[in-house]
């Protein structure tokens, strides 16, 4: 008799219900809607205030900082490594070869590396030849991360050394600006903060990372010469976000481990709490908390939050067995990429299709009809105060219905 097939590895409901969670999030584009509601001169203090604080969140912060946004895209290269070895041992009990696994490692970089060009050319006259997109991130590091799939905690935690302390004298080597440096030239205004001493070696513009961005995206056709990024990304950031995928490797390995679902939670746990210590000491000391340039100390500190997020949802989904609430977020999750290219995609026609049909002209027609409508969604429902937030929410409930549709047909977007 041959030897039996490895049984196919079931779905790990809390890494699909975290997936749709930050996909959600990230495709309601809130703080946009809490930033309309500043505007408005009518908010008590108190209010001003609470807007105010949840407008930050829903904001990258300016350069050295952490916001709840700032955490998005570093769980989404977390939870690309958290599914690694799922894959690797999904593919394997399909009786796939190592090579043919490598192969597909391969061709799923490249073809993440593409769709991120893709999405990030939407709307322009030409290729948008950029590798700061989330996709092409992760299609970078990809495979270098798969490499250290199955090569024990050791040699794992010897690579995750390397790359941040490699990168840390890449940016620490890099000459700092002359005095006379024309700060304007690279989008910096007079009155920036800049940073000083040890840490100015990664003020924004004027690093080691910029400065490669201004040698290798002028090697692609552009419009016109690359002299900086607005936003101050880089391409080579994505080389310490491998750090990041390689914290999610461990993880995922370990939650395929044989140690109980108490003990696995304690592990999560107890990585995020030192991860963030050991990232906020690196912050205050070593270089600064930049994610436009994911700094090392950045690297690890944002790790310690995915390490807590993934812990949540694993010790009350797969741990206590609290599954049922999660489907709208597994929803979503189960199809992350459908998801994102929507939300890159689409955004704009559905809010102006949904304001179509539920602004104000829509919402006075049936009460002249006699319909109650007004009753239930106000008037004008997308302007006043809270108008933009209420179109977020609306924006990204279509959304969750095409996830829905999806699941729904057993499609699922994959690469």
């Amino acid at each position: 008799m041959g030897t039996p097939e490895p049984a196919t590895p079931a779905r790990l409901v809390s890494l699909d219900a975290y997936r749709g969670f930050i996909m959600l999030v990230m495709a309601s584009a809130l703080g946009v809607g809490f930033k309309e509601v500043l505007k408005n001169s009518g908010l008590s203090e108190t209010e001003h205030n609470v807007w105010k604080t949840l407008y930050g969140q829903f904001d990258h912060v300016e350069w050295d900082s952490c916001s709840f946004w700032d955490l998005i895209q570093p769980s989404f290269m977390f939870m690309v490594g958290v599914a690694i070895p799922y894959s690797h041992a999904s593919r394997r009990a399909k009786g796939a070869s190592t090579l043919r696994i490598a192969g597909h490692v391969l061709v799923r970089s490249l073809i993440l590396i593409l769709l991120g060009i893709f999405l990030s050319s939407n709307g322009s006259k030409q290729t948008d030849f950029t590798f700061v997109n989330v996709l092409t991130q992760i299609g970078l590091g990809y495979s270098f991360v798969y490499l250290l799939l199955g090569r024990g905690l050791k040699l794992q935690l010897a690579a995750l050394l390397a790359i941040l302390v490699g990168y840390w004298l890449f940016f620490f080597l890099h000459p700092l600006p002359a005095p006379d440096f024309d700060w304007e030239a690279v989008g910096i205004k007079s009155g920036w903060d800049h940073l000083t001493g040890l840490f100015a070696h990664w003020d924004k513009n004027a690093n080691a990372a910029a400065a490669f961005d201004q040698w290798f995206l002028n090697l692609f056709p552009r419009p016109e010469p690359f002299k900086y990024s607005a936003g101050g990304y880089q391409t080579l950031n994505f080389i310490p976000s491998m750090a990041t995928m390689l914290f999610g490797l461990m993880a995922g390995e370990l939650l395929r481990s044989e140690r109980r679902p108490m003990q696995k939670f304690n592990s999560l746990l107890l990585a995020g709490l030192v991860c963030l210590i050991v990232g906020f000491l690196a912050g205050k000391t070593v270089c600064p908390l930049v994610k436009r340039i994911w700094t090392p100390s950045w690297a690890v500190y944002s790790s310690g939050w995915t390490f807590l997020m993934l812990a949540g949802f694993y010790g009350i989904i797969d741990g206590l067995g609290w599954q049922r609430w999660s489907f709208p977020l597994v929803v979503v999750g189960m199809n992350s990429i459908a998801m994102y290219c929507m939300s890159q995609l689409m955004k704009p026609w559905v809010g102006r299709t949904v304001a179509t049909h539920l602004g104000e002209p829509y919402h006075r027609t049936m009460t002249e009809m006699g319909e109650p409508w007004h009753t239930i969604f106000g008037d004008r429902i997308f302007s006043g105060t809270y108008g933009t937030v209420w179109q977020c929410v609306a924006i990204v409930s279509v959304l969750w219905l095409f996830c829905f549709w999806l699941y729904r047909q057993r499609f699922f977007v994959r690469i």
